[in-house]
This record gives C-alpha cells, sequence and structure tokens, in this order.
C-alpha cells in the first residue's frame, strides 16, 4: 500500500494514442521494484522485451551506485544508470563506475547544514560521497555501510579532512518528530535557494542535492546525448523525488502506490509496482507497436 492506496484497476493512460518511446526511465524502489526490493520474472522480460526493440531503458533512482546490484542483471545496451537523484551516472556493465557527477559543493552543504539545524531542531545529518556514506552519532544507522565515518556533519564536510578532494554527492537530512511532507515543506522554504531537496523515503529523511540537480536534469542530458526528446520518453515513478521527471517526459506514469504529488504530475497512472506497474505499460507499448506494423 503506497501513500495514496494501491490502484488495481487497468492503467489510466494519458489522453491520446500512446506513442512509441525511445528511452523508458523508471525509478527503482516502490516502482520498479516490488516492495520486497525483488525484481519480478514479468518485469524482468518487459525490460528485455523493451531493449530488444530498440528502446533504451534508463533506471533513474535516489539510490546510491553501491546499492545497484539489485538491477545490474537488467541493464541492456548502455548499461547506464542514473543515480543519488541526478547526483551520478554510473556504467553498471564496468563495476559501477562513476562516468558523471553532479558534485554538492561542501561549503553549500555545510550553508543548508546550518539553516535547518536553525529551521528544524534536532535535525541530523548524513554526507552521501562517491565512496560511500558517512554520518552524524544520531542518525539512523546505515546498517549496509559498517564502515562509514561517524562525527558531526560540521566535521564530515571540513576540506581538511582525508576525503576532502572525494565528491559529495547528496546530503541527507532526517527529523525524528516531523512528518515527511511537512519536513520537506520546510526545508525547502528555509533553504530550497541553496540546494534542491526533495525526499523518497517514507520517513522524515531528506536528499539534498547541488542546485539544479534532479533526476529530471541529469535524465535530459543524458537523452541529449543521444539526440533523444522529452516527446520520446516515457517516464515512471512514485515519490516526489520523481516529480520533475514525471513532468520532464513526454507521456509519464505514476504507480498506483504513489505519492498524491506524483499522481499530479504524471499524464497516467498505472498499478502498484507490487503488480508490476512498469510492466504493465511496457507491455502495452510493445503490443501497440506490433499492432502497427501489422
Amino acid at each position: 500500500m503506497g501513500e495514496d492506496g494501491s490502484v488495481t484497476s487497468a492503467p489510466q493512460r494519458p489522453d491520446g494514442p500512446t506513442p512509441t518511446p525511445r528511452l523508458i526511465a523508471t525509478d527503482l524502489d516502490g516502482t520498479l521494484l516490488r516492495d520486497d526490493k525483488s525484481v519480478s520474472h514479468r518485469t524482468v522480460a518487459a525490460l528485455a522485451a523493451a531493449e530488444e526493440a530498440g528502446i533504451e531503458v534508463f533506471f533513474v533512482t535516489g539510490r546510491p551506485a553501491r546499492w545497484m546490484d539489485v538491477v545490474s542483471d537488467h541493464v541492456h545496451g548502455h548499461g547506464l544508470a542514473i543515480c543519488a537523484n541526478g547526483a551520478a551516472v554510473v556504467d553498471l556493465h564496468a563495476g559501477r563506475e562513476f562516468v558523471q557527477v553532479r558534485a554538492l559543493l561542501r561549503a553549500t552543504a555545510l550553508t543548508v547544514v546550518e539553516t535547518l539545524r536553525a529551521a528544524a531542531p534536532g535535525t541530523s545529518f548524513a554526507v552521501e560521497m562517491t565512496t560511500g556514506i558517512n554520518y552524524e552519532p544520531l542518525y539512523p544507522p546505515f546498517f549496509q555501510d559498517p564502515g562509514a565515518h561517524v562525527a558531526t556533519a560540521e566535521k564530515l564536510l571540513e576540506e581538511e579532512t582525508d576525503d576532502a578532494s572525494t565528491p559529495v554527492l547528496k546530503l541527507l537530512a532526517h527529523h525524528a518528530e516531523l512528518a515527511p511532507d511537512e519536513f520537506l515543506t520546510l526545508a525547502r522554504s528555509a533553504a530550497g535557494t541553496h540546494a534542491s531537496i526533495t525526499r523518497s523515503s517514507p520517513t522524515a529523511l531528506l536528499e539534498i542535492s547541488g542546485p539544479g540537480v534532479s533526476k529530471a536534469s541529469t535524465l535530459e542530458l543524458c537523452c541529449a546525448e543521444r539526440g533523444i526528446s522529452p516527446a520520446e520518453v516515457v517516464a515512471f515513478g512514485d515519490m516526489p523525488n520523481d516529480v520533475e521527471m514525471l513532468r520532464w517526459a513526454g507521456t509519464s506514469y505514476a504507480m498506483g502506490n504513489a505519492h498524491p504529488d506524483v499522481i499530479a504530475a504524471a499524464s497516467g497512472r498505472t498499478v502498484a509496482n507490487n503488480e508490476d506497474g512498469v510492466a504493465v505499460v511496457i507491455e502495452r507499448i510493445l503490443e501497440e507497436r506490433a499492432a502497427h506494423r501489422h
């Protein structure tokens, strides 16, 4: 069950015929992946069929590169994925090598930390870098990252530290008491002029990137390199960090379990992630494409 309740009926398609896309851009958690973080056999088959039909598939996620093993086997052709909400383009065929990094400047991150500490006392922070994550003592621990350094955000972001030359991909801010959307609205009001602020977690956990860095802006760059226009892109998502991407794409689908802001931003709606909503739409696109050829 998502934030807006699951849709279990047939997908609501955008007005007019479904165009044959050149690229499919899909979020992972809550979208392509089921709640148990698996990729269903139906979805695997749909992704492979799309690639075989000449449609590129891009995974566009808030996940860091090191958490991409779940879909690495399902990236065909180009092998690229957009990670950390657009802060990195990663080659999954080359051992998660960073192809492009759109870093958050440490000085900017420090300004955001100072601003949010004042606006929302009790906020704790983590710093996501190309080499891994470090976090403050009060930040919910990441059991997947046992080698993380634990210190204040100010200390972790110091230019004099051993990893000062390591790019910062995003700053994470957690609040134990505020409601998720309340925290997001507050943070955007207080610090939105300094950075891009969004969320994808069901908890009050914000993801903060450099100004102008988003899934949409990095996807736009990747598409421009391929001569692909927004009208030739079909996108899928479920949470606020997908909103800009869904608005940018010519055709977009909110999952049946999507956040209300995502439903408002998308041009169509499919069934929930646990019912393979992405695969349902891909199958229909390929069926319509085949029918037009006969």
